[in-house]
């Protein structure tokens, strides 16, 4: 990622007004979305606590952090690596930092997990309610496209998107613009017909200084990030997505 560009471009979104959502999503097309706003990877998590009782929670936070961190500093130092194997990297360095001794079928069973993903429970009926309304679809994701066609397949959506958009194919992850332009590119569209819908909240930074209208599920309830740009709606479900894409 030219890290330059990114930080001067959050820079000059810094006195945006965050608009209401009716205004923002005005000649929507089409929307993307990442891939942890899809799919729900509680139960990997789940199943750490359930190897290492009492320690596992502390173990998928330090696990989770890392893996976005090494997506990060991959891109920005022009080392990509797939998601899987970043995965693999962040949860030996998370087993360190907790000091936690995992046997190597534990370790390898927490990271497939990510290949047995299933969408979270809010997300199958408004996805089908946005198809029926003519709106084209794509995750948009840190995701490879074999784990994301293993999890529609698990979670019956098969034909619901019209594109899978991984990291992979352009080996640059979010926030690097190379990654939201994959959108831009296979829609067809401007960056303002396409609606953004983020999990985490530095990715709807990073979308909406792109130029994507953008909402954050924050399933999390986390606190806002401090980077001068906001999202365009935050909600805690998808049942706010279609009044945001005006369906």
């Amino acid at each position: 990622m030219n890290r330059r560009k990114f930080i001067s471009a959050t820079a000059a979104a810094a006195a945006t007004v965050m608009l209401p959502a009716q205004a923002a999503t005005s000649g929507i097309k089409a929307v993307a979305f990442d891939g942890l706003a899809l799919f729900d990877p509680r139960p990997i998590f789940a199943l750490a606590e359930q190897f290492f009782p009492g320690r596992g929670n502390a173990l998928a936070t330090a696990w989770r952090v890392r893996i976005f961190e090494y997506s990060w500093l991959r891109t920005l130092t022009g080392s990509y690596a797939t998601f899987m194997r970043i995965a693999d990297d962040a949860l030996v360095f998370a087993l360190a930092q907790e000091k936690i001794t995992a046997t190597e079928a534990q370790r390898k069973q927490l990271v497939a997990g990510f290949l047995d993903l299933r969408t979270w429970p809010d997300v199958a009926p408004v996805l089908r309610r946005l198809k029926a309304a003519g709106l084209r679809l794509a995750p948009l994701t840190h995701f490879s496209v074999p784990m994301l066609e293993k999890g529609m397949a698990n979670s019956g959506l098969e034909g619901v998107f019209d594109h899978l958009l991984s990291a992979d194919l352009v080996k640059a992850y979010k926030p690097d613009p190379r990654a939201y332009q994959m959108a831009v590119d296979r829609f067809g569209l401007a960056p303002n017909q396409i609606a953004f819908v983020a999990f985490g909240g530095w990715d709807a930074a990073g979308a909406k200084t792109f130029g994507f209208p953008t909402i954050w599920i924050n399933r999390l309830n986390a606190p806002a990030e401090q980077l001068g740009v906001a999202p365009d709606a935050i909600a805690s479900s998808f049942d706010a997505l279609p009044a945001f894409v005006g369906v």
